[in-house]
């Protein structure tokens, strides 16, 4: 289906980004292509601004910003694709690398790990192995008289 009749990018079941929402840029690309890659324009950069969207709620929004702080400037996040020659290709892997960064972004966080001590057992086990281990030792030193 076209870019143009697309009703936007559908992240998860909860979560579509507005196509509206989303700008392109494109550039030369380096790498393979030959002489044709001094010429086209494949380089494709998709361009989404995160805090100012309104398909997010506050909490995505919020979680997004947090998440993706060392690649969002100025609440826009920007991904690039320009593994392929050709600048179709490179769109939808810009897309398909936008909806991957969200999916993962919006997880929610792990539960918290329970704090747990030692069984009585294991304590033993490891203290009885020092002092195997000190015994170890002390049989190679010299002796002592």
């Amino acid at each position: 289906m076209p870019a143009a009749h697309r009703p936007g990018l559908q992240v998860d079941s909860g979560l579509t980004i507005p196509e509206s929402e989303l700008s392109w840029r494109f550039s030369r690309s380096s790498g393979p292509g030959g002489q044709g890659v001094n010429t086209t324009d494949s380089r494709a950069e998709l361009v989404w601004d995160v805090a100012g969207s309104a398909a997010l709620s506050p909490a995505q929004r919020e979680r997004l910003l947090d998440r993706l702080s060392s690649r969002v400037v100025d609440g826009v996040l920007t991904i690039s694709a320009s593994e392929h020659r050709e600048q179709l290709r490179n769109r939808n892997a810009a897309r398909d690398r936008l909806v991957a960064v969200v999916v993962e972004a919006l997880q929610p966080p792990s539960p918290s790990r329970r704090p747990t001590k030692p069984s009585r057992g294991a304590k033993e086990r490891r203290l009885s192995a020092k002092k195997r281990r000190t015994d170890v030792k002390r049989m190679r030193r010299p002796p002592q008289d």
